[in-house]
Formats: C-alpha cells, structure tokens, sequence
C-alpha cells in the first residue's frame, strides 16, 4: 500500500525536473506514500514555540521511514513560516532553528501575509492570486535557494520532495 505513489510517479518522472507532493497534516497512508516516493523532505516550520518540540519528533518519524520504507529519504531543508519580524518570538524560534540545524535551515522565510491566507479561498495558489505581494515574493526565492542547493549539491535525475509539517509526525 505505501508504495503506490512510489509507482505511479516512475511512470511519469521523466517528464519532470520536480515533483513536489504537499502532504496533508497527519501521518496517515497518504503522507506514508508520499514519504515512500520522495527523494528529499522540505519541512514548514512555523514559528511558534509548539513548533520547536515537533521538530524533534519528526526527526523520529523520519528515521522510523528511512528504517522501513525509504532509505534514501533525506531532509531538502527546513523552512522558516508564519515569520512575523514584529514579534520577539518569531525571532526567537528562528534564530533557536538556526543555531541547532545550522544549514540545514533555508535562507528564505516565508512571512505571515494576509495575501497567503486569501489566496486558499479563493481556489489559487499565491502566485496566480497575488504575484507582487510579500508572501508570493517569498515562495520565488524559496524556488531560486531550491533550485541552486540541487545544482550545488550536484544531484543527477528526478528530484522528489515532500512537504510535510513537524505537528504531522505524531
């Protein structure tokens, strides 16, 4: 059962540079295969202090899948979200990530934007609704630092991504 997704994509990744699979907020079967067909995992960490303890959590879970369902599953990175530069405590969850999982941690942050919260309703992703808006602007540069780690890091093929949430691996 988990390695449904695993197959169906090997039958179109070659018409592909990336595949990104937004996971949903559990640990049920649909985020396994995900887990199961990805290459990498990009972790939304959103920056609130219950976010912190999910982290270690996850790291759990993501040994537990590499043990028994994908060994080559490894961490893209770990992505700073719902950043709001007003508030001690943003700072301060970010620079706790940082200081722990050094560069593991993207450079981008992805601001609290109205404009992201919109978009959802409204059935479009944020670049289709509001291209120009900081949030938008953001996910861009998130793309530019993604793309150019998988140059640096010199990967050949198909990259897999995952997105699932450190609140998801309980």
């Amino acid at each position: 059962r988990e390695y449904r997704l695993q197959n169906l994509l090997r039958t179109v990744e070659s018409d592909f540079d990336y595949i990104i699979i937004d996971c949903p907020p559990s640990l049920g079967l649909l985020t396994l295969n995900a887990l199961t067909a990805a290459d990498s995992l990009l972790v939304p960490i959103q920056c609130e202090y219950f976010a912190l303890e999910g982290v270690t959590e996850l790291f759990d879970t993501l040994a537990r899948i590499r043990r028994v369902l994908n060994s080559n599953l490894t961490i893209e990175g770990l992505l700073l979200t719902m950043y709001d530069e007003r508030t001690n405590l943003s700072g301060a969850v970010a620079a706790d990530l940082r200081d722990f999982y050094g560069q593991q941690v993207f450079n981008t942050v992805i601001p609290r934007n109205v404009r992201l919260a919109e978009a959802p309703s409204y059935g479009k992703p944020i670049i289709l609704y509001d291209i120009r808006s900081r949030g938008a602007e953001s996910y861009l540069q998130l793309a530019k630092e993604v793309m150019t780690h998988d140059k640096k890091s010199s990967r050949q093929g198909l990259e897999r991504t995952a997105v699932g949430y450190p609140g998801d691996f309980q």
